[in-house]
Parts: C-alpha cells; structure tokens; sequence
C-alpha cells in the first residue's frame, strides 16, 4: 500500500505542474495578444511615443507586435508552446533592455524580467515537445 501511495504522488505533482503551467501559458499568451501587440498594430498613441524614444520608429513597433502576437498564439498551442516560449525570452530580454537604457526606466524592466522567468520555465518544461517540433521540420 505504501508503494502505491508513492508511485501515485509524483503523478499527481506532474499533472499540477501541467496544469499550471498551462494556466501561464493561456494567462500570458492572451495578454501578449490583446495587452501587448494590438496597441502596437493599432498605433496606440503610447506604444508610437515608446518606439519613438527608442528611435527604431514605426516599422519595429509592428515588427515587435507582430513577434508578440505570433509568440502570444504559440503560447496556446501545444505543439508550439516550448519554442513559442524560447523565442519570447528574447523579447523580453530585448524589453529589458529598452527599459534599462533607452526609455530610462529601468522600474520598469521588473514587468518583462518577470514574464522571461516565467518564459524560461515554460521553456524548459516543454522542451521535449520543442524537440519533436524541430525533428519534425528538419526531417531528422
């Protein structure tokens, strides 16, 4: 009885991390699309005034958006949630960045430090899934 009751215990853990991670993955992916990369499609007047302080303009407003709407959905697919999850911890590397230097706000860097940590651990956690993705595209 007391083999079972720890064979059934680190199963039961698993599918809480799943479903945790699960729950950032929808919460985040929902907010890059409709906090994050909308304002920027529709030229919200705040996200033109911060790519203007950076001085990249208009083009890498829409690229940005673009980037965070393509990671926001991958976030909800399964398939593509681990690499969709990579590739966002370099925009909030990058958002960091901006923060710390270019728009001299670095109290602000804490909101995308946060989001990367969490981007990482979704990462990792979905690596095997990232893995089976790139067999799939590179046929090996």
């Amino acid at each position: 009885m007391a083999a079972h009751a720890t064979t059934a215990a680190p199963a039961t853990d698993r599918r809480t991390v799943h479903r945790v991670l699960w729950g950032f993955q929808i919460v985040l992916g929902l907010f890059l699309v409709i906090a994050s990369a909308s304002p920027k499609f529709a030229g919200q007047k705040d996200a033109v005034e911060t790519f203007t302080k950076i001085g990249w303009g208009d083009w890498f407003m829409y690229v940005t958006g673009a980037v965070e709407l393509a990671g926001g959905i991958g976030l909800l697919v399964p398939r593509l949630a681990g690499a969709a999850a990579t590739g966002l911890i370099g925009v909030m590397t990058g958002a960091i960045i901006a923060q710390c230097t270019a728009l001299d706000a670095p109290e602000l860097a804490v909101l995308p430090a946060v989001m990367g940590v969490i981007f990482a651990v979704i990462a990792w956690k979905r690596r095997t899934e990232t893995r089976d993705l790139v067999r799939r595209v590179t046929g090996r």
